[in-house]
């Protein structure tokens, strides 16, 4: 979600106190169980506005951006059942261009991420021109442009490319946030974009992050907000001849959780599936940067 400027003190009081009051009430339907939360507190004022996040196969070892154009790496700390306690030393680095200059204001929208073979891959959600995807060898290193799809270029503003995942052949996927009847899912693969399927759109859930799990399912986090506060979906598809069956796992009311906007399907030591999530806190003291583990269902 693009950043927006600061809250005025007497606004962002009233807003704190309805998110308060949301939090208390909210509640969390689906198959799916928490298996933690953690809330994730730096002295690094750069350190927030997560947007896109990737987690290795140990459930530890994390890559993240920031929607101000940050490229961070770390650890969790994990307890002896797996939930998160803390986050070990974390680096950061500024997204480059192809030049290896930091990017300018209005290009430094980077929402979604997904660690492949070939290297870290960023999405950027702006108006064409802005709205791209880059590979990064490194971090820290230039950017290599990827090829851009036709669609890009009729992206809204604040609506575009905020998921980013790729397939276990290292296919890149993405798609926009907003727009149209249904919601176009690209894949990027052989050099060229196409559109692989579509995925029915709720009018009150907008798609922020994808992933495909290790069992070759694709998994869809959406946002909606109502009324003081945001509310989550985490829904599953599975293929199903021509068709994909879609399965809803977690629904959260308003103020459950904050603006989950990340996104990482992973096995724990014991085998079983699991989402870990991370909000995006708009650099707003009145929200936080959540990580929540919620143990999924086969």
């Amino acid at each position: 979600m693009r950043r927006r400027p600061a809250v005025g003190l007497g606004l962002a009081a009233i807003l704190a106190a309805l998110l308060l009051a949301a939090r208390v009430g909210a509640q969390a339907q689906g198959p799916a169980e928490l298996a933690g939360v953690h809330i994730w507190r730096s002295t690094q004022p750069r350190l927030g506005g997560i947007s896109g996040f990737d987690l290795a196969p140990d459930g530890v070892t994390f890559t993240a951006v920031s929607d101000r154009g940050r490229l961070l790496t770390g650890r969790l700390q994990r307890d002896a059942a797996g939930s998160v306690t803390g986050t070990g030393p974390v680096e950061a680095w500024p997204l480059l261009d192809e030049r290896g200059q930091p990017l300018d204001w209005g290009a430094d929208d980077a929402e979604g991420l997904t660690v492949t073979a070939g290297g870290i891959v960023v999405s950027f959600e702006g108006a064409a021109p802005y709205s791209r995807v880059m590979r990064y060898a490194r971090p820290g290193g230039p950017a290599v442009a990827l090829p851009r799809a036709a669609e890009f270029d009729g992206f809204p503003e604040n609506g575009g490319m905020e998921a980013l995942t790729a397939d276990a052949a290292g296919a890149i996927y993405t798609l926009p946030e907003r727009g149209g009847p249904d919601i176009p899912v690209l894949r990027l693969a052989g050099g060229r974009w196409s559109t692989a399927f579509h995925l029915p759109r709720d009018r009150f859930w907008k798609p922020v992050a994808a992933d495909f799990g290790p069992d070759g399912r694709l998994y869809l986090l959406e946002r909606g907000f109502f009324g003081p506060g945001f509310s989550s979906r985490l829904r599953r598809f599975t293929p199903r001849g021509a068709a994909l069956l879609a399965e809803t796992l977690l629904e959260t009311g308003p103020g459950y959780h904050d603006n989950l906007e990340a996104l990482a399907i992973w096995r724990d030591g014991a085998g079983r599936l699991r989402a870990t999530m991370v909000s995006d806190d708009n650099f707003l003291w009145l929200q936080r940067t959540e990580i929540v583990d919620y143990r999924l269902p086969e």
